[in-house]
C-alpha cells in the first residue's frame, strides 16, 4: 500500500484523543473516504498525515518511508487542501495556481499547461483573473483545490474540498478526484458528505470519537447493515411512542423520523405497515427506497438510541 498508517494516536495535553489507534492502509490509484461528523478526528488525522501535527503514538509511512521522523518529507510527498479557506486575497486564481505550482518544484511551463487544463475542468475560466477578494466561498474552494492538484503529490489530502461549491461544479471537481487517483495518486477524501461520498469512493473509514468504527467499500458496508430497503418514517409531532418496527432490523430515530431497515421481499408488508400508521395519525408521511451508505452512517453515529455498540448488535445477527 501507498499509505499505511498504523496504531495512530494523537493525545492532547488536556487528556483528550483526537485519534484513537487508527490503522489504514490507501493503495495507489485509490480514492478513499474519511467520513464522520464534526469532531470525530478527521481532520487531525490528515494534519498528522501531512506533517503538520506530531502523533503522540504510531506510525505513518509512504512509499515505506518514515513520515513521522520525517515531517518535511511528508510535506513533500503530500500535496494538501485545508479545510479552512486559503489566504489568497491580493492573488488571482492564475498567480496563486502558478506560484503553489513553483514552490512544489513544478517547471513553469508544466505548472502553467497544467493550471489551464485544471481551470477549463472546473470551469472557472471567467475568475481566472479577479482578485480573490472578490470571489465566493465555493469558487475559492475550487482555487484551492486547483492548487493542491496542479503539481499533486503521492499522496493528495483533500479535508472538505466541496464545501461552499454550487452543485454543477461538484461534478466537475469529483471529476478531478478521480483523475488525480487514475494517475496513481493515492487520494484521501475528509467530507460528512455521506452521498457524495457514496459515489465517489473506492473505499471508506467512518470515524467516531476518534476511533475507526466501520470500513470498506461503500457496497459492503451497506451489505453489513443487512437490509436492503429504507424505509423512513416522518413522525407526527404528537406521538407518543416511537412505531415498532416489525422486520427485526435496525430503527434509528433521527430527529421527527425514523429510519428502518426492510428486507427486499418484505417491501409490500413495509408499504402496508406505513400506510395503517399513517390511517392511525401516528406519522405524517413515509417513504421506501433502496438502502444507502448514508443508512450505515446514521446507524452508526447518528440517532438517540443507536449508537456502535447497537449497530454492531444488528451487524452480528444478520451475519449469524
Amino acid at each position: 500500500m501507498l499509505l499505511q498508517i498504523e496504531e495512530l494516536t494523537k493525545e492532547y495535553r488536556t487528556g483528550t484523543r483526537a485519534n484513537d489507534g487508527i490503522s489504514l492502509a490507501i493503495g495507489e490509484g485509490e480514492v478513499f473516504g474519511l467520513l464522520g461528523h464534526n469532531g470525530a478526528g478527521k481532520t487531525t488525522l490528515v494534519n498528522q498525515v501531512v506533517g503538520l501535527l506530531r502523533p503522540t503514538s504510531g506510525s505513518i509511512r509512504i512509499d515505506g518511508r518514515d513520515m513521522v521522523a520525517d515531517p518535511g518529507l511528508a510535506r513533500r510527498l503530500c500535496s494538501f487542501q485545508a479545510q479552512a479557506q486559503v489566504p489568497i486575497d491580493g492573488l488571482t486564481p492564475r498567480q496563486a495556481i502558478d506560484l503553489l505550482g513553483q514552490l512544489r518544484g513544478g517547471a513553469r511551463a508544466d505548472v502553467q499547461r497544467r493550471r489551464e487544463r485544471l481551470i477549463e475542468a472546473l470551469d472557472l475560466g471567467e475568475w481566472l483573473d479577479v482578485d480573490a477578494a472578490r470571489l465566493s466561498g465555493g469558487v475559492k474552494r475550487l482555487v484551492a483545490f486547483a492548487m493542491a492538484a496542479v503539481v499533486p503529490g503521492r499522496v493528495v489530502m483533500l479535508d472538505e474540498p466541496t464545501n461552499d461549491v454550487d452543485p454543477v461544479r461538484r461534478r466537475l471537481l469529483w471529476r478531478q478526484v478521480r483523475t488525480l487517483a487514475d494517475h496513481g495518486a493515492a487520494v484521501l477524501l475528509v467530507t460528512h458528505n455521506v452521498i457524495e461520498a457514496e459515489r465517489s469512493v473506492d473505499r471508506l473509514a467512518i470515524l467516531d470519537e476518534g476511533r475507526v468504527i466501520a470500513e470498506g467499500t461503500p457496497a459492503e458496508l451497506k451489505g453489513r447493515l443487512g437490509a436492503a430497503l429504507r424505509l423512513e418514517l416522518v413522525l407526527d409531532p404528537d406521538a407518543v411512542e416511537l412505531p415498532a418496527s416489525p422486520f427485526g432490523l435496525s430503527a434509528v430515530p433521527v430527529g421527527n423520523r425514523l429510519m428502518i431497515g426492510v428486507p427486499m421481499d418484505a417491501a409490500g408488508q413495509a408499504v402496508a405497515w406505513a400506510e395503517s400508521l399513517k390511517h392511525t395519525g401516528s406519522i405524517e408521511e413515509f417513504t421506501l427506497g433502496p438502502a444507502t451508505l448514508e443508512d450505515v452512517y446514521v446507524a452508526l453515529v447518528g440517532g438517540s438510541d443507536a449508537g456502535p455498540a447497537h449497530v454492531e448488535e444488528v451487524i452480528d445477527a444478520n451475519a449469524a
